[in-house]
């Protein structure tokens, strides 16, 4: 298979998965979160996404619009090594902090990497596929988190 096509089967099973998951639960589903811990995921993982100078870092409070997760965290990178840079250490840190990572997607092909921590995912993108898939826009109806109290 070559890696085009591969980039390309994968883009779309990660959107498929993130469209079918948005219209399969609503808010009457939602259970109460652990909020604290939840923000402490978030700004351990900005702060590694910083550390490695990650650009246009977004956060979306999605608790009230979805049950798979309290919080996406939206960054970029640059190039595939910076972007596998940026996992690599949102991993490390809050795996030293003892937060379990659920799963990684995209990490080998680095346009789209999705990082479960549970309530918080994290996504970070490779200039192109964050204009092509536009999470912020498809996320709109969660609440923009201001990072800078972070």
């Amino acid at each position: 298979m070559t890696e085009e096509k591969q980039r390309m089967e994968e883009k779309l099973s990660m959107q498929d998965r993130l469209s079918s998951t948005k219209e399969e639960f609503s808010i009457e589903e939602s259970q109460p979160a652990d909020d604290e811990n939840a923000k402490k995921i978030a700004r351990l993982a900005i702060q590694a996404l910083r550390d490695k100078k990650a650009e246009d870092i977004h956060m979306i409070d999605i608790s009230q619009v979805s049950v798979i997760a309290d919080y996406f965290i939206i960054a970029g990178g640059n190039n595939r090594n910076q972007i596998q840079a940026l996992c690599d250490n949102v991993q490390e840190v809050l795996g030293r902090a003892g937060y379990i990572q659920k799963q990684t997607e995209g990490y080998n092909t680095a346009n789209w990497i999705l990082m479960d921590f549970g309530d918080v995912i994290v996504h970070i993108f490779d200039r192109e596929n964050r204009l092509l898939y536009d999470l912020e826009r498809i996320w709109r109806d969660g609440r923009q988190v201001d990072i800078s109290e972070f």
